[in-house]
Order: structure tokens, then sequence, then C-alpha cells
């Protein structure tokens, strides 16, 4: 529910919500998850961003705190969601930036070892080669 304001109404889960939930099995017993509901291009389960074209997503998306919704997956019978809480626009996105900032750093890193080891072939195929010099040209070459 949303914090605050007890007149309120319940917070409907919706993209751009953070859902605390309950699965419950066959035998009563429960496991506690939490995560954001994000847009499927943001979604990373491990980082608690749950796409909203997920099986579980759609489970129980339009449901409020209290709702028990039906959700077949292995063992699991039902969701029971505990609470819902709107998250602001910037903060859901900053884990995909950080992600994304992680993997252009990668690729840069990829292109890096691929020229050095590009300068170690011609270095040893065709005699002396900079690969020092060739790295400083390709850093300077990257800044611009």
């Amino acid at each position: 529910m949303v914090q605050g304001d007890p007149d309120a109404s319940p917070q409907v889960v919706d993209l751009n919500t953070h859902v605390e939930i309950e699965l419950v099995n066959q035998a009563g017993e429960s496991e506690h998850l939490a995560f954001d509901l994000v847009s499927d291009d943001r979604a990373d389960f491990y980082s608690g961003l749950l796409g909203v074209s997920t099986p579980l997503a759609q489970a129980i998306l339009g449901q409020t705190a209290g709702s028990l919704a039906p959700y077949h997956a292995a063992d699991i019978r039902q969701v029971r969601i505990l609470a819902v809480t709107a998250i602001s626009q910037a903060a859901s996105s900053e884990p995909a930036m950080r992600r994304q900032e992680a993997v252009q750093e990668a690729l840069k890193q990829v292109e890096r070892t691929n020229a050095m080891i590009f300068a170690s072939t011609v270095e040893g195929k065709w005699g002396e080669y900079d690969a020092d010099g060739m790295m400083e040209n390709w850093d300077d070459d990257q800044a611009r």
C-alpha cells in the first residue's frame, strides 16, 4: 500500500511499482520476494527488476496489497501480494543505466585487447611494431 495517508486507496500493481509478494506452494509454504515491476527492456530479475510481460507479472497486474492471485509454476499455486508502492522513474532506470555503462566499458576493453593481439601478430609476422603507441593512438581516437 501507499505509505503515509491512511485514507488513500490501495496502490495497484502496475508498471513502475515496487511489489512484495509471497509465492505459496501446494503445501501452503511460502517464499517472500520483492521486486520492481519494469518494462521488459530494463528487466533483470537478479537485480530485483521483473519484466512486465513475464508470467508472474501478468498474474499480479491490477491486484492490490492483500490480494491472492492464482499462479501455476512448478509447485507454486498462488501469489499473495503483501505490499505495493510506487517508484520513481529515475530510480527504476538507474540499475539499467549502470548495466549499460558496464557493457560499454567491457566493449572498449575487448576492442583494446583485439588491437593488442593484432599488434602482437603483426610484430611476429612482419617485424617490429609499436603496440604501446598503437594503444595510445587508440585511446586518443576513442576519446574523440
